[in-house]
């Protein structure tokens, strides 16, 4: 069950809508992406997930980043045939930092204050979350859904709450489909040549060969 208050029969007319909100710099985009959102979706009863491209990621400073649009465009392809599925540009058309803190007071205002909003994370995410830009802030806009990935250790939520007691009752660890896949290693891929058929879907694929992203310049 999604943490917060149930939805029984009675009251599902008048329940808060859930909303999913999957920030990353997408870059690309790839099948883990889909599984975990789709797994989120499913698991936790969200009416919507969100896709949202960072625009500059704080914890990325120095490392080359895809110009937005295209990515913004790949998570357009990516998502296409997935009804409960949308983009938002809320982060890359803002200037600035991309503190989670402030895209999740961005969204709320868009959508409404009754709006439940679960932000979707990995696991490696949710260990750094004491040295987050304003977690108490973040942690009181939202429910944190921590998605595990093969070869990433659990977190001790238990101690992460002591460390960061506003975490108490607003994290979610969600067992997910294991595919271990990472822009990282996608890129790497693509520059030697190599084939990402079945890691990333196919209009994701044709659009890097089409672009030449991430070949040796």
């Amino acid at each position: 069950m999604p943490p917060g208050p149930g939805r029984g029969a009675a009251d599902t007319v008048s329940a808060p809508r859930r909303i999913g909100v999957f920030g990353g710099t997408f870059d690309p985009p790839h099948y883990g992406h889909l599984a975990a959102a789709e797994e989120a979706g499913d698991r936790l009863e969200l009416a919507r997930v969100l896709f949202v491209p960072t625009g500059l990621p704080p914890h990325k400073p120095q490392a080359p980043i895809t110009p937005a649009p295209l990515r913004v465009r790949m998570v357009e392809l990516a998502i296409a045939d997935n009804p409960r599925f949308a983009l938002s540009r809320a982060d890359v058309d803002r200037p600035g930092p991309s503190y989670t803190a402030d895209l999740l007071a961005v969204l709320r205002a868009e959508l409404g204050a009754a709006t439940k909003l679960y932000f979707i994370c990995g696991m490696d995410m949710l260990a750094s979350l004491p040295t987050w830009h304003a977690p108490e802030r973040v942690l009181a806009q939202c429910y944190l859904v921590a998605v595990t990935r093969p070869g990433t250790p659990p977190v001790d939520l238990a101690a992460l709450e002591r460390a960061l007691p506003a975490a108490r009752g607003r994290v979610t660890v969600l067992p997910a489909p294991g595919l271990d896949i990472s822009g990282r290693e996608l890129r790497a891929r693509i520059a030697q040549g190599r084939t990402v058929r079945y890691l990333v879907p196919p209009a994701v694929a044709e659009f890097i060969a089409a672009r030449g992203l991430y070949r040796p310049a």
